[in-house]
């Protein structure tokens, strides 16, 4: 089996480049969906699908990519996935159709999906216990501003050179990541040949699917992520088309959404000194479910005061799932660090079917209410809260 390696440093600002990267490229075009429906002659329901595509494919690209680190080791799986993002990214650019389109961004995010699973098996490699909540409390600000990055370069590129200059500088970005890899990111465990084991991983699939606490913490993942992108897919329509942003204003909104989510990761931290894990998950949601149910009234305010009670009440919402995803992440495993590579490809399957399944639904929920969001996120939340329940009810 495969055995970790103590004695190479690990490169932090690398490892937060990989994780990130995946929820730029998801984001970066979000502000031109109304240009892309427009330049393929097709509705903005069927542009916004490309998010629910990504993310398919992405749960598709995790399991690969996850099972792949064990048996190819971490390095290899980065560096191939990172190549194949590129090729999608060179797809996408060169898409003369909406189907071109799709097929480019399920390569693209089939590759990305190796920046997500492999970086947080990394980690997991290297760090226990407290360091790894605290480790895994700065990935999740890296993950909450990395979104938000998207937004803004893309809102500028897409308003002024369209938005196939917004792919070519994915393709850029691929590059420069793919290389800064190759020179810098270390091997973390060594490969053996019984480091594959199509029954051991059958094993280990059921056993996570039958541990309540592991599936209920991978639902938890899924619905916090599913609220965030559903935002990022709802959001242009409101900003730009309800509130009359243009493209680079409404990526100004992401630095908002950044620092909300980034508070909540820091006083996640913060209260990890005096409080368990599962205490803070539970007060994020309970301030989250307090923003949706707030977000459901601006509909009925003067359209300046709808802006700003709306900024205002989306950032409550991102700053309770900045305070509970941390914690997600890294109690999700904790019956599985001996295998965290196959381990944490199923558990990323798992909440990544979850995301598209909540981007494909908000998708056909849309109809450019200010009323659909809050909702939809409400629904998730109070399914979130009975998760965090049941788990804290077993463990006590």
């Amino acid at each position: 089996m495969e055995k970790n390696i103590k004695t190479k440093k690990i490169n932090l600002a690398l490892l937060v480049c990989l994780v990130g990267f995946p929820q730029i490229s998801e984001t970066i075009y979000t502000p031109s969906l109304t240009e892309i429906a427009t330049s393929y002659g097709v509705s903005l329901n069927l542009a916004q699908m490309t998010l629910s595509i990504y993310f398919l494919a992405f749960a598709v690209g995790v399991f690969f990519w996850g099972v792949s680190s064990d048996f190819l080791g971490r390095r290899k799986a980065m560096n191939f996935g990172l190549f194949i993002y590129i090729i999608g990214c060179l797809v996408c650019l060169m898409s003369n159709s909406i189907t071109v389109l799709f097929i480019g961004r399920f390569i693209q995010a089939f590759g990305a999906s190796t920046g997500s699973v492999t970086t947080q098996t990394i980690l997991r490699d290297n760090y226990h216990g407290t360091d790894r909540h605290h480790l895994f409390a700065k990935i999740s600000a890296a993950l909450a501003f990395s979104p938000a990055i998207g937004p803004l370069v893309g809102g500028f590129i897409g308003q002024y050179y369209g938005f196939r200059v917004v792919f070519l500088f994915l393709v850029m970005m691929g590059m420069g990541l793919l290389f800064w890899s190759l020179k810098r990111l270390p091997e973390t465990i060594i490969v053996t040949s019984h480091s594959f084991n199509v029954q051991k991983m059958v094993g280990i699939g059921k056993k996570m699917v039958c541990d309540r606490y592991t599936v209920a913490f991978g639902v938890l993942i899924g619905i916090f992520n599913g609220i965030l992108f559903s935002y990022y897919s709802e959001a242009p329509t409101i900003f730009i088309e309800k509130f009359h942003f243009s493209q680079s204003q409404y990526g100004f909104m992401g630095c908002a959404v950044a620092a909300a989510t980034i508070l909540g990761a820091w006083l996640s931290n913060r209260r990890l000194k005096q409080h368990s894990p599962q205490k803070i998950i539970t007060e994020g949601i309970l301030l989250a479910l307090g923003g949706t149910l707030s977000l459901s009234i601006v509909s009925a305010f003067p359209l300046i005061i709808q802006v700003i009670a709306y900024i205002l009440f989306i950032c409550i919402i991102l700053v309770g799932i900045g305070m509970a995803l941390p914690n997600c992440l890294s109690l999700a495993l904790v019956k599985f660090q001996e295998v965290a590579g196959t381990a944490g490809a199923f558990l990323s399957l798992g909440y990544y079917v979850i995301v598209s399944i909540c981007t494909f639904l908000i998708g056909i929920l849309h109809s450019g209410s200010l009323l659909v969001f809050p909702a939809f996120c409400t629904v998730l939340l109070l399914i979130a809260l009975t998760c965090i329940k049941a788990v804290t009810r077993k463990s006590s």
